[in-house]
């Protein structure tokens, strides 16, 4: 989700639910009702992931390990992110994963400016 700078205030006058928390979905409901929520839809290759108790947190990020175990690639690797749309260059990458070049993260970056 992305919102404005609304949406505190929207919070601060929710409600707790019957589980004692405050649902994102009110914060839809009254953009909707504001006509100002817009929708998009997610395509091939993404996958919405509910994190909102220890258990599906759990499964979360097990989905994720196992993506990056078969594909061997990093999912949602911010560096990579950033270096495969133009937003940094192959110096700043390595910049940034020489304090971590001991580790599996900073040898993923190393790998990938190197092209493989």
């Amino acid at each position: 989700y992305f919102y404005d700078n609304d949406v505190v205030e929207m919070a601060k006058n929710l409600k707790p639910s019957a589980r004692g928390e405050l649902e994102i979905t009110d914060i839809n409901r009254i953009y909707m009702e504001q006509g100002r929520l817009s929708v998009a839809m997610m395509g091939r290759g993404y996958a919405w992931l509910d994190t909102g108790t220890h258990q599906s947190l759990i499964e979360a990020s097990n989905f994720i390990a196992t993506i990056e175990e078969r594909q061997g690639l990093k999912v949602s690797c911010p560096e990579e992110i950033a270096y495969r749309k133009g937003f940094i260059d192959a110096e700043q990458v390595k910049v940034l994963a020489e304090p971590l070049k001991k580790n599996a993260y900073g040898q993923y970056l190393l790998k990938m400016i190197k092209g493989y």
